[in-house]
Order: C-alpha cells, then structure tokens, then sequence
C-alpha cells in the first residue's frame, strides 16, 4: 500500500487503484489476464503512471469543473488539477476554470435544469480541442453560445466545439454540434503515419503507450510471410491497424460500423498514401455479407461489449492464418478465446494504457493449429 498521490483519491470517481505501488498494479492486472486467458507467459507493458490522459470528460458544477462523486452519479468532486491528464489538458482545465468563474449556470442532474454539462478536453501530442457540451433544452442556451464564443476568441485551443444533448440523456459526444473555431478534427501520429479523427468520435486517450501497442503489433506481423496475404483490420475504426500494417500486406481491407469513422479512414488512406486499404462502412455482425482474398489474417480490435456470435462464427468460417485479438475487457476477452477451438495462443501481452485504473489493453496472438509459414 501507498499514500495516494491525489488529494481527491476515494471521493473522485476517476481513479481505483492509486493506493497501490505501480508495480502491484501492473502484476495484478497480469494475474487477472493469465486467470482469464489460461496462458502464462504474459508479457508486460507499460509507461508513465502520471500525467499520460490526452481526453478527459469534466462535469461543470456551480463553481468549476470536476468529475462524479464515486458511487454518487448525482454529486461532483471540484478538480484543479488531475493528476492522470497530461499537462496540456491540466492548464486548459485552469484556463476554463479561470474564465467561466464560479458563477456557472451548471446542468444539474437531478432536476435537469441548467446549461453547461460537460467540457471535453482532447490534448493529442499536437493538438489541442475543447467540446462544451449544452443543455439543449435550456433556456439560456443564447447567453451560453456567446460565452463559449468569448472563451474561443481568447483561448489558444485550436478547435473549440458547442455540442448539443437533451436533459435525458447523459452522453458527453454526439452528432448535434458546431464548431466555433478551428475545425472538429484532430490529429494523431503512429510510427510516421498520419491520423486525423473527429473530436465527437473514440481516439486512444494515452497516446505513447498506444504507439507503443502498434509497434508492437506490427512486429507480431512481421514474423510471418505476408506479402501475397489479406489483412482483415476488423472494427478498424479511422483506420489505423490497417493502415500502419498496409506496406506487409498485398491488400488491407479496414471495416467499421460507424460512417464518420470510415469516413475518417478514407482521408487517412488518401494522406498516408495507402493504396492497397480499402474502407468499408458495414457493422460487424454482417461480415457474412464479405468475402475476402487468401491467405488470410485478421487484427479484431472489438468494443468493451466484446463481438457479437455471428462475427465469431464468421471468422472460425473464414478461418485467417492469424487472429491478432486485442481487448480492454479481459473477463469478455476470455469468454471468446474459447469459441476459436481451431486456435491457439501463441502470444499474450498487457499494454497499460490505463494506470491507477482497472483498465488494460491486452494483444493476443492466436494460430491455427497448422500454424502459418514464416519468414
């Protein structure tokens, strides 16, 4: 056990596990893969345990910013400072604070009254977003709008957003916004590629040990004999698996369920001039709907909720050569390892994208039986 580092550690809902040494952490969350997965030989990631958020989602409350009371969705801890958000994000967090004051018409969440939800702050290694997010149904929406638009001409975040949500609902990205300044992209760069995402849409929140994550898949890949080969970059989201592993394969197919993501990763295709990556706008549950060249291999980069049973049995049907799995659920991650009975692990490892959390990324290397040719 250790002193917590931060004073809001126990009431915040952000952090769970700051009371332990890093080290325990990680070793906790390597015994709860092996415990899931059934394989021993985890290899284990990691980074800055500090200091390495590039989004957060503050709530506003009477007199600040802050997150949610743990446990009590209805009450909000005042932040200064967070100690888990890089440092870009922690002086937006002090330049908001400093502009709206302490006399912020909040949303409160109980009657749903108020105006200002959320501020989503979004500080990639170059780049820079802030998303206010309203109150649709306010009655002051006006005297908000010009506030924001104030704070934006003052400001030097390049892209300030307005986004618009109903009293009931408590999401804190949508597709009703505009932007007051700059644009509603940001941009990312991965091992020299290019990738540009929407500011409403999901990006990695720790964008070192994310590169980190990628290389480490690319070189997974450059084991094997790829050259005649298909790569199945499956919920590939704005593309970037698919494209950053496009110069080892003879063809790249990225699929994703989400139109603006795929339309995402079609300028990515066009700005990082991967002719051989096709995009495609198809949820998965439908892949049945696709055929795709042979040899084959697949990097299956599903959601929280895991995949659904007929993308599993597609894949067993289009049996690839290789299924590079990648997770941030470990208990959903174990339940489907065990549905590829023609496979198995030849690799595991733990990226901790998610310190002082419970949250990891895990990459599982799965081969068939008659395992692939290598170089």
């Amino acid at each position: 056990m250790r002193t917590p580092f931060c004073p809001h550690f126990g009431l915040c809902g952000g952090c769970a596990t700051q009371h332990l040494p890093y080290e325990v952490q990680l070793e906790n969350k390597k015994i709860r893969l092996i415990q899931e997965i059934g394989y021993k030989n985890v290899q284990v990631f990691s980074g800055d345990e500090f200091g390495y958020r590039n989004r957060m989602d503050f709530i506003f409350h009477p007199s600040g910013l802050g997150n949610r009371e743990k446990g009590k969705w209805w009450r909000w801890v005042d932040i200064e400072k967070c100690l888990i958000s890089n440092d870009r994000l922690n002086e937006i967090i002090a330049e908001i604070r400093r502009f709206f004051g302490t006399e912020i018409d909040a949303f409160d969440l109980k009657n749903h009254g108020g105006t200002f939800r959320y501020a989503v702050i979004r500080t990639p290694q170059k780049d820079s977003s802030v998303s206010f997010v309203l109150n649709k149904a306010s009655s002051r929406l006006d005297a908000a709008i010009e506030q924001v638009k104030r704070f934006a001409a003052q400001s030097d975040v390049k892209n300030v957003l307005i986004t618009y949500m109903p009293p009931d609902s408590d999401r804190s990205v949508g597709e009703e916004f505009f932007v007051v300044k700059g644009s509603d992209t940001l941009e990312e760069t991965f091992l020299g590629k290019t990738f540009r995402y929407s500011a409403q849409g999901f990006f990695q929140n720790n964008s070192p040990m994310a590169e980190k994550m990628h290389e480490y898949v690319n070189g997974l890949l450059l084991k094997y004999d790829t050259k005649y080969a298909h790569l199945l970059d499956l919920y590939g989201g704005v593309g970037t698996f698919g494209i950053i592993n496009s110069g080892l394969f003879k063809s790249v197919t990225t699929l994703e369920s989400f139109e603006g993501c795929t339309l995402a990763a079609k300028e990515n295709i066009k700005l990082n001039n991967a002719a051989n990556v096709e995009a495609v706008c198809l949820d998965a549950a439908q892949l049945k709907k696709l055929d795709f060249p042979k040899p084959l291999y697949v990097v299956n980069d599903p959601p929280r909720s895991g995949m659904h049973a007929k993308t599993i049995k597609r894949l067993n049907e289009l049996a690839p050569h290789v299924i590079i799995y990648i997770s941030c659920n470990v208990k959903q991650l174990g339940l489907e390892l065990k549905k590829f009975k023609d496979y198995k692990i030849r690799s595991a490892a733990i990226f901790d994208l998610f310190p002082q959390t419970n949250h990891m990324e895990s990459v599982i290397e799965l081969i068939r039986s008659a395992p692939p040719s290598e170089k």
